[in-house]
């Protein structure tokens, strides 16, 4: 007897295979499908004005600095100083006690006016004599003393008169004053103090720094740079040696360099020993936003505004063989491109060699960029502005040289 299972596996055997075989008919052949090539954005190189400039450092001072000191000895009767105000020019600051020197010039001016009469009666009875003497009526010994005792006389009242000058002079000097409008510092002597008793008193110090003044020092190097920049034209020396350059001024917690002035002073030598050269620029500074002392960041143009290629500072990059930026050619096959920069300015980079006007520079989807392989590219300008080639004068951009 046939056993009935074995029979049913039999059959579910072959469906099985029949199963098989119909999927295998119907499988299509394995073949490779290449992706498509990255997606970047291109743009040609912005061309603007350029100008060049150096960038140094240095400390700003005060305009103008004055120590007040006691000038004649006394105790100090009255401190009108505020320490950090703004003071005016003949401002009364500091009063040293002025009776003593009062009674001088009384006395000096008492001194002046005995030895004017000296002087008047001398000068009567010399002419009383030598009228005399005309008529024989006087010998000369007398006209001769009398003329004696007119001239010393004279030289009595000059001395006299230069005595009231010098007590008046010293009783103006217990009034110290502001010799300029500037900013007060601090009281070195308090009301009640003995001052200019034989020695240098110090008792505050002003300051001016309204203008402010930024001294800096350029290399000998960067200092024939300039001079042959500037040196295409003619200068009128009647104007004095140092021409008027713009310079712009930063402080430390500044963003850029919003302080704008002038260079009014340079050194008539470079140092021998550093190679450098003393400069100094002058500032408005209205509000004594400025501090004498304080560290600066100095930039100076040194020739007119040239017209320069320039790309967003990300569009650069940096291997072991230098700067350089990927371009696309018009095979859309990308190529890298050494480059020498300038200085970088609100996000933009001046190109100083290495790139044309006519080239396509990979500016978005640089890591998907593969020297040598195929991209496919979009055409946009830098910054959403349209880039015809042409200069535009309102992308004014400094760069170093």
């Amino acid at each position: 007897m046939k056993n009935p299972h074995l029979g049913q596996s039999f059959a579910m055997l072959i469906v099985s295979a029949l199963v098989l075989v119909s999927f295998s008919g119907c499988k299509k052949s394995n073949s490779f499908v290449p992706p498509p090539p990255p997606q970047v954005e291109v743009s040609h190189p912005l061309v603007a004005p350029v100008t060049p400039f150096l960038e140094f450092t240095g400390n700003t001072q005060a305009y103008r600095t004055v120590e007040l000191q006691a000038r004649v000895e006394g105790y100090l009767d009255k401190v009108l100083l505020h320490e950090g105000d703004v003071v005016k020019e003949g401002q009364l600051l500091f009063q040293i006690q002025q009776d003593t020197y009062q009674a001088k010039l009384q006395q000096a001016e008492a001194e002046l006016l005995a030895d004017k009469a000296k002087l008047m009666h001398a000068e009567t009875e010399f002419h009383r004599f030598s009228g005399l003497l005309k008529e024989n009526a006087a010998p000369q010994t007398e006209v001769d003393r009398w003329h004696y005792e007119r001239d010393a006389a004279k030289a009595g009242v000059m001395s006299a008169e230069a005595n009231v000058t010098l007590a008046k002079l010293n009783l103006s000097y217990t009034r110290v004053t502001a010799p300029f409008n500037g900013v007060a510092g601090r009281r070195m002597k308090d009301p009640g103090n003995l001052v200019g008793a034989g020695e240098k008193t110090t008792l505050s110090e002003v300051n001016q720094i309204d203008p402010i003044y930024v001294y800096f020092s350029i290399s000998e190097q960067d200092l024939l740079s300039v001079q042959s920049h500037r040196d295409d034209s003619p200068r009128d020396m009647s104007k004095g040696r140092v021409p008027q350059i713009p310079v712009s001024l930063g402080l430390a917690d500044e963003e850029g360099f919003p302080h704008e002035g002038v260079l009014d002073f340079a050194g008539i030598r470079v140092d021998s020993t550093t190679g450098t050269l003393l400069l100094r620029a002058i500032f408005p500074n209205p509000n004594f936003r400025i501090l004498p002392g304080l560290y600066a960041r100095v930039r100076a143009s040194v020739a007119a505004p040239r017209p320069e290629l320039l790309l967003p500072q990300e569009t650069i990059s940096y291997d072991q063989l230098g700067s350089y930026v990927l371009t696309v050619d018009d095979k859309n096959i990308v190529e890298r491109k050494s480059v020498k920069t300038g200085m970088h300015k609100d996000k933009m980079m001046a190109i100083l060699e290495g790139v044309s006007e006519s080239d396509w520079v990979v500016v978005n989807g640089l890591l998907s960029a593969i020297p040598g392989k195929v991209v496919s590219t979009t055409q946009q300008p830098i910054k959403g502005t349209e880039n015809t080639g042409k200069t535009d004068p309102a992308s004014d951009v400094s760069v170093k040289p």
